[in-house]
């Protein structure tokens, strides 16, 4: 692997979490996912699956973590079922984890091949009466493809029907949504990477490159850095191409006078980093540019601190959204009357600001956690304001993240330019990087 790993120590706590979560003579059962074909012999990038990662910290394939905290023997509570390895298997794909290297990496004691998972598992099977089982239910998940976890699910309910079956998937999102200081500082070194990439491109953007020469200008600086590559499609949308949310072809040339809007983050050891900027392509804001581009600052900058522990985030949107408002009327976007009449189902504001300012990150960019219940210290999230103009070929989008404490927040973005003055200095400086 390219990334520095956690210590062991983290995900035995994050398994402490999760069996004070379970109910009494029950088991949970996680499985890697699968290596995903392209075409002919062809597969992608492995990755593996976050409740496992979260778990375990193993970053293979055929994984399996079975946890049965009640059962009589206390080497079988937490049994790690690993793929059995060989000569050939090393030769053609690499060293894969040994016995003593998994239990290294994860803290699980009792470490098996995959080839006995069956027979140990019917033993469990017989001992326990709850089955929790994964899936993946995260708010906007359109699963198409049938994972390892949808496969054993049915399997394991035809083999044993009288069992007791539940969702492990809502005590996940509740225990994964408060990182540890061990996965705060992944994320910062994601986020590093990412102020990395940022000033790089800050000395290279001029009019006539193209955004997919901008977009490598980021890889490199993301790979050069040990991280695995981009947390997601990037982001690199110049003039209209801003107005579009989800712009990912890249592929226009950035022309004198327009803005360029970056949506981009590294992955570093599985965490994410998700960073928005927007720089003028001839390295000066135009005075109308500016005026937006401020707007959008001092939305982005209240809303982070609102953002505290005990508020609800449908709450904190609302409020964001008022925010906004103010800063379309002021850019004269929207009249005053007009807003004072408007249906509060569908406000005005949202023809300039149409998506949502926050939402939590981590081991998924759109990472697992309730958007209804409070806030609480050690969640991290995004604050990503826009505003968005067709019209006048301006799109605008500041987006930091955030880790929630007690007292305020830390700004893991911190250190990347925002300021629009400081963004013309190092666009105009020919030491820049």
């Amino acid at each position: 692997m390219k990334y520095t790993p956690m210590p062991k120590a983290v995900y035995k706590r994050n398994r402490d979490k999760l069996k004070r979560l379970l109910p009494p003579n029950s088991l949970a059962v996680f499985h890697s996912n699968d290596i995903l074909p392209t075409n002919a012999d062809g597969t992608m990038k492995f990755r593996q699956n976050n409740d496992l990662f979260y778990l375990t910290g193993i970053d293979q394939e055929e994984t399996v973590l079975v946890i049965c905290p009640d059962f009589p023997k206390g080497e079988m509570r937490e049994i790690l079922f690993i793929r059995k390895t060989n000569a050939e298997i090393a030769r053609w794909e690499g060293e894969k984890y040994t016995q003593d290297q998994a239990f290294e990496a994860s803290g699980v004691e009792n470490i098996q091949w995959t080839d006995s998972f069956s027979s140990v598992f019917n033993a469990l099977m017989v001992f326990c009466e709850q089955v929790f089982l994964n899936s993946n239910e995260h708010l906007r998940a359109e699963t198409v493809v049938e994972t390892r976890d949808a496969r054993f699910i049915k399997s394991c309910r035809e083999k044993f029907p009288l069992h007791t079956y539940r969702r492990i998937a809502p005590l996940m999102h509740r225990i994964r949504a408060v990182k540890e200081p061990e996965e705060i500082a992944q994320m910062q070194i994601a986020c590093d990477i990412t102020e990395k990439g940022f000033r790089r491109i800050l000395d290279f953007v001029k009019p006539g490159v193209m955004e997919y020469e901008v977009e490598a200008e980021y890889l490199h600086e993301f790979v050069r850095n040990r991280s695995r590559g981009f947390a997601y499609e990037p982001i690199i949308a110049s003039g209209s191409n801003a107005c579009v949310l989800h712009y990912i072809k890249n592929n226009r040339e950035c022309r004198d006078g327009e803005l360029l809007l970056f949506d981009v983050g590294a992955e570093y050891g599985n965490y994410n980093a998700d960073m928005s900027r927007t720089i003028p392509v001839n390295g000066k804001f135009s005075k109308r540019q500016r005026e937006v581009y401020s707007s959008v600052l001092r939305v982005q900058r209240a809303a982070m601190s609102m953002l505290r522990p005990g508020i609800s985030i449908q709450d904190y949107h609302v409020e964001v959204g008022k925010l906004m408002e103010e800063e379309l009327i002021s850019l004269n976007l929207l009249d005053k009357d007009e807003v004072k009449k408007q249906d509060p189902k569908q406000p005005l504001y949202r023809k300039y600001y149409m998506h949502g300012t926050s939402h939590h990150l981590g081991l998924d960019v759109h990472d697992v956690g309730s958007m209804y219940e409070p806030i609480t210290s050690g969640m991290v999230f995004t604050v990503e304001p826009g505003i968005y103009i067709p019209e006048e070929g301006i799109g605008i989008r500041l987006e930091n993240n955030i880790v929630i404490q007690e007292e305020g927040f830390l700004d893991l973005m911190k250190n990347i330019p925002i300021e629009p003055g400081e963004i013309e200095e190092l666009m105009n400086s020919t030491d820049s990087r």
